[in-house]
């Protein structure tokens, strides 16, 4: 048997996560999100599969994140028809996210239409929430650690990768005629020590390591950042005005909203209103309450409530009109809404608003990859285009790391040396290009051969004839 892969994105980038494998004429995708944040990554979406993708016997998630599975309905819509293996929880999570993704794509398309700033006429969606519909009847759900068969001599697993709720790193077990290889894909990772989520789980053995590198660059992100937290609410509250927090719907709210009770009942800062404007924050959230053996919540000292997530200062909107009503808020509140990295969702009726405002502060918990609005807003631009019109950015402007569900330098590290040898050939994935060179320098240096950093659509012979 020969095994080789091509990485159709998160190469030199942190989204767009596809990697496909061939074992022979057997092919298997494993993740398949979409593109964000600079305008040559996002025109990816919209380019033709560059193989017939009726030729994909199986699809492999790692986790619900839009950037690995929010080109799913996409994909089906243009013929695939195989199933789609991942974690219980991931497949729940899907269904929530999928939808949203396609009425964002909906309502884009809508109102590029009525303004008339779109270049094709008339502007169409990627996928319809039809489209994220037909997708959901192909997931094949599992547990971390049961064996799961793609065929005969392909085995797989998922094991707890931390990240988020039911995020798991793939394990790949692949038996050819004379000998058996190993191929492990991290997916993204999380963070050790963190008060919602376990531990990654460590490995043992591989032959070929794909790993994420997002962090790759970053060393000694704060294991606890409740100090941190605290100052920029304060700071926030005692500008009189409000503090708004982009959050990834999956993992950071509810950390978020974790750190925000954590310290209003500690009195470290006011008990004012937290607006949760997310319908989608808001069903992952209910999830949380479900699948208990994916996070340490039930541990914890809940002294007020049977969940974290039910408390008085927490207020959960999920209305048109109730969401409209935060506008009316102009001091002593803090609004938690999607997308994290700003790209839609209800956070740019809130940003269209209060951008403008030197009072008001705006908070980042998470990544903001390159040519994102958050990004955009974190660097300080002077403008911020939103639904085609510039606003001025006059907003305080505040990062907190030790938020991420990405795991730094140090911790990806960690991870790696988990394994007892060194993998015979280690990709870097799932990182922008100055990231991923200073892993893998670390690599090298400790002695790790054949560590690489794929481009867009370069492919690689990993087994000959085993």
């Amino acid at each position: 048997m020969n095994v080789s892969i091509q990485f159709l994105g998160a190469a030199q980038s942190v989204t767009g996560s596809k990697h496909l494998l061939h074992f022979d004429d057997f092919q298997v995708l494993m993740d398949c999100g979409l593109f964000q944040g600079l305008k040559k990554l996002r025109q990816r979406n919209w380019d033709p599969f560059p193989m017939n993708v009726s030729e994909v016997e199986a699809l492999v998630i790692s986790h619900s994140h839009i950037d690995h599975i929010g080109y799913l309905p996409r994909l089906v819509k243009e013929g695939y028809d195989g199933p789609i293996y991942c974690t219980t929880a991931t497949a729940e999570l899907a269904r929530i996210m999928l939808l949203d993704s396609a009425k964002l794509q909906e309502e884009e398309a809508e109102w590029a239409r009525k303004k008339g700033y779109s270049k094709h006429k008339p502007p169409q969606p990627l996928y319809t929430t039809e489209d994220a519909e037909n997708t959901f009847r192909l997931f094949e759900p599992h547990e971390f650690d049961e064996d799961i068969y793609l065929r005969d001599d392909i085995r797989l697993k998922f094991h707890n990768a931390g990240h988020i709720l039911g995020a798991g790193w793939v394990e790949l077990n692949v038996r050819g005629e004379s000998q058996s290889k190993t191929i492990i894909f991290s997916g993204d990772l999380g963070r050790y020590n963190q008060p919602v989520l376990r531990d990654p789980v460590s490995m043992t053995q591989t032959d070929v390591l794909l790993v994420e590198s997002t962090y790759g660059d970053r060393e000694n992100l704060s294991e606890d950042p409740t100090e941190e937290f605290a100052q920029v609410v304060n700071e926030a509250m005692d500008r009189g005005g409000c503090l708004l927090i982009p959050a990834f719907a999956v993992g950071r709210t509810q950390t978020v909203m974790y750190y925000l009770k954590t310290l209003m009942e500690a009195g470290k800062i006011p008990k004012v209103p937290v607006y949760l404007d997310s319908p989608m924050a808001i069903n992952v959230t209910n999830l949380y309450k479900r699948f208990f053996t994916y996070h340490k919540l039930r541990d914890q000292d809940l002294q007020y409530s049977e969940s974290i997530f039910d408390y008085e200062f927490f207020n959960y909107y999920r209305s048109v009109p109730a969401s409209q009503s935060i506008n009316e808020i102009r001091k002593n509140a803090i609004i938690v809404s999607s997308s994290g990295m700003c790209t839609g969702g209800r956070v740019l009726h809130h940003l269209v608003r209060r951008l403008d405002r030197p009072e008001d502060t705006i908070l980042f918990v998470g990544y903001q990859a390159k040519g994102t609005r958050g990004r955009r807003i974190l660097d300080q631009e002077e403008t911020i285009r939103i639904f085609g019109q510039n606003v001025p950015l006059k907003m305080q402007v505040r990062r907190i790391d030790g938020l991420s569900a990405h795991a730094d330098k140090s911790e990806l590290l960690r991870w790696v040396n988990t394994l007892k040898e060194h993998p015979k050939r280690t990709f870097l994935v799932h990182g922008e290009i100055d990231s991923a060179q200073v892993m893998q320098k670390s690599l090298e240096d400790a002695g790790w051969p054949n560590v690489h950093i794929p481009d867009y659509q370069e492919s690689h012979t990993l087994f000959a004839g085993i």
